[in-house]
């Protein structure tokens, strides 16, 4: 993690996030949420500070961060793509165009773009299957896709 991330201001504010909560039930998911928020992660030394200041194992901020899909370890990009591969999308093709789009951005599913652009996820349903195969880039749905539509897409971002 950058020493940037961890700069003295976002420790504060971690720090302040941490106080905030602490006493309340349940304190660990939502001083999680604003971390996550602060550095754009949950690196392990976010975690390790957690577990230090609630008094709680290391083992179990990590159990969440991971259980839960909203946390993350790694900074993701601007821009996150959900590729669908519920039996609709799947069954027009949905990974033909996951496909594209990991040989367009040179990455795999969980991983982002060197140049911190895009972060690519598989998801299993988005709930949009009367348009299958369908995309998500953040909040804006592309369906009824084919390969070729993918390179014009991408250069819309």
């Amino acid at each position: 993690m950058s020493k940037t991330l961890l700069c003295d201001e976002n420790l504060k504010k971690l720090d302040h996030a941490i106080e905030e909560n602490r006493r309340k039930k349940g304190a660990l998911i939502p001083i999680l949420n604003e971390a996550q928020r602060i550095f754009g992660c949950l690196p392990l030394e976010v975690q390790k500070k957690i577990s230090e200041e609630l008094n709680i194992p290391l083992s179990e901020v990590y159990g969440v961060v991971t259980f839960y899909s909203q946390f993350t370890l790694e900074p993701r990009g601007e821009y996150t793509i959900g590729v669908c591969l519920g039996t609709a999308c799947y069954v027009k093709g949905s990974q033909n165009i996951l496909d594209k789009i990991k040989g367009e951005l040179k990455i795999d599913v969980g991983e982002t773009s060197k140049d911190g652009k895009f972060t690519l996820e598989a998801t299993r349903c988005i709930g949009a299957c009367g348009l299958a195969p369908v995309i998500m880039i953040n909040d804006h749905v592309y369906g009824r896709l084919v390969e070729d539509d993918i390179p014009h897409i991408l250069k819309k971002y």
